[in-house]
C-alpha cells in the first residue's frame, strides 16, 4: 500500500513538474515571439519612416562639394515652395565647410510675391556674407513669375533651350456670378462694416472705384517686381517692351534677351563651372513630428492662409 501511495505521488510530481515545465517553455517562447515581433515592427516603421523621408535633415559632406537646393513646385506660404524651407536650406548649405558653390534647381510656375520676395533677398543677403560662395540657378521645364523672381538673385542663370523663363507680371483674378444669379431668381445680401470691406466681392456688380484701386495695387507691385529683374541681371538684360509685358519665352530665346545666361543643367554647373562634380542635395525636408503637426494641426491654418489669398488671387503667375 505505501508503494502504491509512494508510486502515485512520484507520478504526480512528475505531472507537475512537467506540466510547469511547459507553462516555463510557453511564457518563454512568448516572451521571445514578442521580442522579435518588436524587432521586426520596429525595423518596418524604420524602413518605412526613412521611404518617406520623415526622419527630415539633409544629405551632408565635410568634402569639397557643390550644393544642391529644390525649388519645385508652386510658392506659397502653404505651398511646395516656401520662404521658411528655402532659407532653412540656403543656411544648412552656406554653414557646411565643404561647400564650394550652390545651386537652385528651379521648376516652378510662381506664386505669392511675398514668399517670392523674401527668399529673394535671403538670397541677396548670403550673398553678401559668403562672397566666395557663387550661387546659381539651373531652370528644368518652367521659370515663371515667382519663380523668375528668385532666380534673379543669382549669380548666373542656367537654362535648357526648351525651358521656359519670363512671365514678369501679376494678376489678379476671380469670378462674377451676378448674372447667373439673376436668372436663377437668387438675391444677393451683404451687410458689410466699412464701405469698401466686400471689394472685388464676386457675387456683386463690379465697382470701377474697386477695380481703380486694385489695378493700381498690381502696377505697385508690378514695377517692385520690375525693380528686381533690373537689379539682379543689370547690364546683361537687353530690355524690350515686351520683356515685363507678362509674355514667356524658350530658354533658347531668353539667352538671347539677357533673361538667361547660358545653356546647363544642374550636373553641368556642378562639373563645369563650381568644378565640384559631388553634389550633395540640401533641399528641407520635414522632420516626422513637422509632418504629423501639418497633418493634424498647422494644415488647418495653412488651408484658411491659402483660402484668403486664393480669394483676391494676387499671384506673380
Amino acid at each position: 500500500m505505501a508503494d502504491s501511495n509512494t508510486e502515485s505521488n512520484w507520478q504526480q510530481t512528475t505531472i507537475e513538474k512537467l506540466a510547469l515545465s511547459g507553462l516555463q517553455e510557453q511564457k518563454t517562447a512568448r516572451r521571445w515571439g514578442l521580442f522579435f515581433k518588436t524587432l521586426l515592427f520596429i525595423y518596418l516603421f524604420t524602413l518605412l519612416f526613412i521611404g518617406l523621408g520623415w526622419f527630415g535633415g539633409t544629405s551632408k559632406s565635410s568634402s569639397a562639394h557643390s550644393a544642391l537646393i529644390d525649388i519645385s513646385g508652386v510658392i506659397g506660404a502653404g505651398d511646395a515652395v516656401n520662404a521658411d524651407s528655402v532659407i532653412a536650406s540656403l543656411q544648412d548649405a552656406y554653414d557646411n565647410k565643404g561647400t564650394k558653390g550652390i545651386i537652385l534647381r528651379i521648376n516652378s510656375p510662381g506664386g505669392s510675391p511675398v514668399q517670392a520676395g523674401i527668399i529673394n533677398d535671403e538670397i541677396k543677403r548670403q550673398k553678401k556674407l559668403h562672397p566666395a560662395i557663387p550661387v546659381y540657378a539651373v531652370v528644368e521645364d518652367i521659370c515663371a513669375s515667382g519663380g523668375y523672381y528668385i532666380a534673379v538673385a543669382a549669380d548666373k542663370i542656367y537654362v535648357d533651350k526648351a525651358s521656359i523663363v519670363g512671365s514678369i507680371g501679376v494678376l489678379m483674378d476671380g469670378f462674377g456670378f451676378t448674372g447667373t444669379m439673376e436668372k436663377l431668381g437668387v438675391e444677393r445680401r451683404l451687410l458689410t462694416a466699412g464701405t469698401n470691406k466686400a471689394m472685388l466681392d464676386p457675387f456683386s456688380p463690379v465697382n470701377s472705384k474697386h477695380v481703380e484701386f486694385a489695378q493700381t495695387m498690381l502696377n505697385e507691385i508690378h514695377e517692385q517686381f520690375k525693380t528686381v529683374v533690373r537689379e539682379g541681371r543689370g547690364s546683361r538684360l537687353k530690355e524690350t517692351p515686351e520683356t515685363f509685358s507678362g509674355l514667356f519665352w524658350s530658354g533658347e530665346q531668353g539667352i538671347k534677351m539677357g533673361l538667361a545666361d547660358a545653356l546647363g543643367s544642374s550636373n553641368y554647373v556642378a562639373r563645369e563651372v563650381i568644378k565640384q562634380e559631388e553634389i550633395v542635395d540640401f533641399t528641407y525636408q520635414d522632420g516626422f513630428a513637422d509632418r504629423v503637426a501639418k497633418k493634424f494641426g498647422a494644415e488647418m491654418g495653412n488651408s484658411v492662409t491659402s483660402s484668403l489669398v486664393k480669394s483676391t488671387g494676387l499671384q506673380l503667375r
